[in-house]
């Protein structure tokens, strides 16, 4: 801008000065404009054959539109190397991708993490095997691949013919109860579906207390399409914690900081609410409260856990009730744990 202020020009049909430069932001023998902004100008018979980048700040809900858009950096310049662009896409207008009929998926996806430069990584590039940028040698038959575990076992090698081989990248796509390709991250996936069915964080609070048990709202969002697999291997990279199912809802819809399954269990020790109960009781709600930070809230909520170790070594699981008063004092107690639990 400071060499010349036509480096970025807005070219729309009420701004003649910018109209004026359309001809020269298409040819690439023109120096200038090397940035147009615009409303409808990309999805007009425009050939910018070196048009490298498309940015999209616009929500785009027509498919004929968007074809448009994006075809307007599919040009092939060969004479000033134009093999290739990038979509910068603000608002999500990349999901029209999902079309069958349309052209395939994107060569590369980049979602940067807060922290990160918007930018690529540049891509690795495979050394020269006899001259060649790849060795052409056909893939072996399949009884020739063989995964190793590493000496320190965090590690997995892969071996291809006796040639050990290295994931450069890997990229997971999942499929919603619709049948339909997700192509947004699984953590907005998930917030709308959360949203489709709790307008708000207290919506939801007060739909996992009043639940007799909190498996009914995990199933009812499992129908909904929310994948919790997925979502707590994203979320758990990120955190570097073991979350129930109320945090990572918590978290990834309502933007709540979570805590972790041992967190929260560590929480309701401190709050020391035993104390009302018998000794043989209380070691029955430590080994809950242990249960639940291992496996979660559902395994609890199964009265058959008290036939699992370490209650099996407490005495049967009708003794084990009777420490309570019997099965309705058992149930009664269970649902103060929960209480305290999401308190």
């Amino acid at each position: 801008m400071r060499q010349n202020r036509r480096y970025v020009m807005r070219i729309t049909g009420d701004e003649p000065e910018g109209k004026a430069e359309l001809d020269n932001f298409i040819d690439p023998e023109s120096r200038y404009p090397v940035i147009a902004t615009t409303s409808k100008l990309m999805s007009t018979g425009v050939d910018a054959q070196t048009c490298k980048l498309i940015v999209l700040d616009q929500r785009i809900q027509s498919m004929t539109e968007f074809k448009q858009i994006i075809g307007r950096g599919t040009r092939i310049n060969e004479d000033y190397d134009k093999y290739w662009f990038t979509i910068m896409d603000f608002k999500r207008a990349t999901e029209l991708f999902a079309d069958p009929a349309f052209d395939g998926d994107p060569v590369q996806v980049f979602e940067p993490r807060d922290d990160q430069s918007p930018v690529p990584p540049d891509e690795t590039q495979e050394p020269a095997i006899d001259g060649l940028p790849y060795d052409l040698t056909p893939i072996p038959a399949a009884e020739t691949f063989r995964v190793e575990e590493s000496q320190d076992n965090r590690r997995l090698k892969f071996v291809v013919a006796d040639v050990s081989v290295s994931v450069i990248d890997e990229r997971v796509q999942y499929y919603g109860p619709d049948g339909r390709l997700i192509t947004e991250s699984i953590r907005d996936y998930t917030r709308g579906c959360v949203l489709k069915q709790f307008a708000s964080l207290d919506a939801f609070l007060r739909t996992w207390s009043n639940a007799e048990k909190k498996k009914v709202v995990i199933d009812e969002l499992s129908e909904l399409g929310v994948l919790w697999e997925p979502l707590a291997m994203e979320v758990e990279k990120k955190s570097g914690k073991t979350l129930d199912p109320f945090d990572m809802i918590c978290h990834v819809a309502f933007g709540q900081p979570p805590l972790s399954r041992s967190e929260r269990a560590e929480n309701v020790r401190k709050r020391d609410y035993f104390t009302k109960y018998g000794e043989q009781a209380r070691k029955v709600l430590d080994a809950l409260l242990d249960k639940y930070a291992d496996t979660g809230i559902e395994n609890i909520e199964d009265i058959k856990v008290l036939q699992l170790d370490p209650f099996a070594e407490m005495g049967t699981a009708p003794e084990i009730v009777r420490r309570f008063g019997g099965k309705h004092g058992y149930l009664k107690a269970l649902k103060e744990l929960e209480k305290n639990l999401y308190a």
